[in-house]
């Protein structure tokens, strides 16, 4: 570290990165592949050596942890009828890799292109972002060559750090599921990451041989060995060091590392922020740059009136029907015993597969809430299992959930600060089921699922809508329903969104540089102008990927 210290004894990067997340974890690893740059990289959680964060389903025992999870909770909120939901955010090496879902969904073509469109930057059309994905790809289609289907080469990668896997289980009720949901008219798919995901199939998840795959393995593990990466874990970002001029230049940042000692490590080149839609912001605002009326509020000089700055927080909501069945094997029969535990446990410790293995959602579907879309607006989570609410025990029934959430939500939710202490959490609003829109999407998507559950092929389980029961049949009861049971699925994006010059609302400008601020950058879902149509994770790494190749370029 003595050789990083200036003339002023503090240590001095290249570049410092906040945040040892998705993104954070990739951009280490990239500008650190010069070694002639300097990088910090901070992490205000510690190693990812918690052994539930490497068995696929100790997502149960991750999430709403302090040891892994930021433990956010949500504002009430009005179209949830008043209710908080919990909020994770991943607080360990890996970031929220650590703590997801596994899946790996890139979203529709159209949504890139839209991207295009708001930020003026073709860069951002899908044409441009697929060689993005695939350049950290390692996906199984193309383990033996991927001869069998020439497309694969056109759409996949092999050889990079992200491990894309098969799930190692199937389950017959959910095979059943999927062959009703082609007789309801969803078309089988072989592929959800072409351009157009609507189908119906397994989720491919990132794994590799029956353990997580989280991005601190895949990019960090190897980067950390280089002489020219330094890594802070368990230390805490204060605030961003701003000089003064014509134009603020951000040159650092103020940390409290183990032991409560305070200090400041300087940037000669940049700070990008990948702390993710919630820690990006509130550093932001923390360190007066923001909307002019918050940070006065909190007495915090401005830096830059950037109003956009914790505005347009996107999610997705989910929406959870559950089915008592007869006569199917679910995880909530399977693990009514001791004996059953047992296997299940024997199981994943022998060959590394079975319900240990298991992601959190199996069977994925992409369709229609109704005639009047021309893309697939909403998405499944099929489960063959069944819970009141997530932590709580399983069913004692039989039973599967076919959880359905709108793509392309139009209510916008906030992230602000409440104090100046940086170690107390935001206020989150995310506004969920604000507009007409979304109200109807909601309503629709669980009259898509009763039409599935209806077919044919799904009859032999006598299946009985046991949530939220069959009376509910308006639109306004359906509606006020989805505000009863609908629960985060941990997607927000967008309080940072890019955009044009003349965008008063963005944050940052295509490129990612911070507006007004000289020497920052925003690398992480806060940039998304609007929420892709799926999981988000694969689409930050995305970002984080075509950003780097931007600042080695000095662009």
């Amino acid at each position: 570290m003595s050789d990083n210290n200036n003339a002023h004894g503090q240590p001095e990067f290249d570049y410092i990165v906040v945040g040892a997340g998705s993104a954070g974890c990739l951009l280490a690893n990239r500008l650190s592949a010069d070694p002639a740059n300097r990088v910090l990289l901070i992490e205000a959680g510690g190693r990812d050596n918690y052994h539930w964060i490497h068995i696929p389903v100790g997502y149960l025992y991750c999430i709403d942890n302090p040891r892994t999870d930021w433990c956010f909770r949500t504002d009430p909120t009005p179209g949830l009828n008043g209710r908080t939901l919990i909020y994770p955010r991943g607080k360990t090496l890996g970031g929220c890799s650590s703590i997801n879902g596994m899946l790996y969904i890139r979203g529709q073509a159209r949504d890139y292109n839209q991207w295009a469109e708001i930020t003026g930057e073709d860069a951002w059309n899908w044409d441009n972002c697929l060689p993005d994905f695939m350049r950290h790809e390692d996906h199984h289609r193309l383990d033996d060559g991927g001869d069998a289907d020439p497309e694969h080469h056109k759409y996949h990668g092999h050889g990079g750090e992200w491990r894309i896997e098969r799930q190692r289980l199937k389950w017959k009720i959910l095979e059943d599921f999927a062959e009703a949901c082609v007789q309801a008219g969803i078309p089988r798919t072989r592929d959800f990451n072409r351009g157009d995901n609507e189908g119906v199939d397994y989720f491919e998840v990132n794994q590799r041989a029956g353990w997580r795959w989280n991005t601190s393995k895949a990019f960090l593990r190897s980067a950390e060995k280089r002489p020219n990466l330094t890594l802070w874990h368990s230390t805490h970002v204060m605030g961003l060091e701003m000089t003064s001029g014509e134009k603020p230049r951000c040159a650092g940042v103020r940390v409290q590392r183990p032991g409560n000692s305070e200090l400041r490590a300087r940037a000669t080149r940049e700070v990008i922020l990948s702390a993710g839609a919630i820690g990006s912001p509130q550093l932001l605002q923390l360190s007066g740059i923001g909307p002019a009326e918050l940070l006065k509020e909190h007495d915090i000089p401005v830096v830059a009136d950037l109003p956009g700055v914790g505005e347009n927080l996107q999610d997705h909501l989910q929406i959870r029907s559950v089915y008592k069945v007869q006569g199917a094997t679910t995880l909530n029969t399977m693990t009514n015993s001791l004996i059953g535990k047992a296997r299940i446990g024997l199981e994943y410790m022998l060959t590394r597969s079975g319900p240990m293995s298991m992601a959190p959602s199996q069977l994925c579907l992409f369709t229609r809430s109704s005639e009047e879309f021309d893309h697939a607006n909403i998405e499944y989570h099929v489960q063959p299992l069944s819970l009141d609410a997530f932590g709580q025990p399983l069913h004692s029934f039989a039973a599967i959930t076919a959880s359905v959430c709108n793509l392309n939500p139009t209510s916008r939710g906030t992230v602000r600060i409440r104090s100046t202490d940086p170690k107390k959490a935001p206020a989150i609003a995310p506004n969920y089921l604000s507009t007409p829109e979304d109200r109807k999407v909601a309503a629709d998507s669980l009259r898509v699922t009763r039409r599935i559950a209806e077919q044919q092929a799904f009859s032999q389980y006598q299946p009985e809508e046991f949530k939220p029961g069959l009376q509910y049949q308006t639109d306004d009861e359906l509606a006020k329903l989805a505000g009863d049971i609908g629960t985060t699925i941990f997607h927000p994006v967008g309080t940072t969104r890019m955009g044009r010059e003349d965008d008063e609302m963005a944050v940052v400008d295509p490129h990612l540089r911070v507006r007004g601020v000289a020497g920052l950058r925003v690398v992480d879902a806060g940039v998304m102008p609007t929420i892709t149509s799926g999981n988000t994770n694969s689409p930050t790494l995305m970002i984080a990927e075509k950003a780097a190749g931007w600042i080695l370029a000095g662009q």
